[in-house]
């Protein structure tokens, strides 16, 4: 069995009128949000192999937050720059090309692409990915390049505001 945990980029500042959207760091909200996610992840037995992340600002830094959280280091973060702004056709392309001693892949993306890829993967439907959202479904691969037309069964959805006071 492989997994794939899609995971919205945590909340990002508007404070900076003027900043390129590519640019936009995390706002305060984001800077706590990421952490207790990855931590409930890491606490559940989430396994994450390979962190996959847009090079956008803010969801590069939230890759970060989630791989320290696992114990990697930042630079074993896999930046796809086709990952901001991304449509459907370059998840599957990201995912294909994962590596292939991984089992399990986190791959760290915008909306709207990463709603809309979550919505062709299996029957489950999300009206929108929150920030920090993770949305993770399991399918039974040898090889990454199978998964667009692998049987795919959706494994779960998470978000900040369903973490309880830990």
């Amino acid at each position: 069995m492989k997994t794939i945990l899609l995971i919205r980029h945590a909340k990002s500042s508007w404070d900076d009128l003027y900043l390129a959207d590519f640019d936009r760091p995390l706002n305060e909200r984001g800077k706590t949000d990421a952490p207790k996610m990855a931590k409930r992840l890491f606490n559940k037995e989430i396994r994450i192999d390979t962190f996959i992340s847009s090079p956008a600002k803010r969801a590069k830094k939230t890759a970060e937050i989630f791989a320290e959280q696992y114990d990697r280091k930042k630079d074993s973060i896999i930046l796809v720059p086709a990952l901001y702004e991304a449509s459907r056709s370059i998840f599957f392309d990201t995912v294909a090309n994962a590596p292939q001693k991984s089992r399990s892949i986190a791959i760290f993306s915008h909306n709207p692409g990463i709603t809309d890829f979550a919505n062709a993967l299996t029957s489950m439907r999300i009206d929108n990915m929150p920030t920090c959202s993770v949305f993770a479904v399991k399918f039974d691969i040898d090889d990454w390049s199978e998964f667009k037309e692998a049987s795919k069964e959706f494994y779960f959805f998470d978000f900040p505001k369903s973490i309880q006071d830990e």
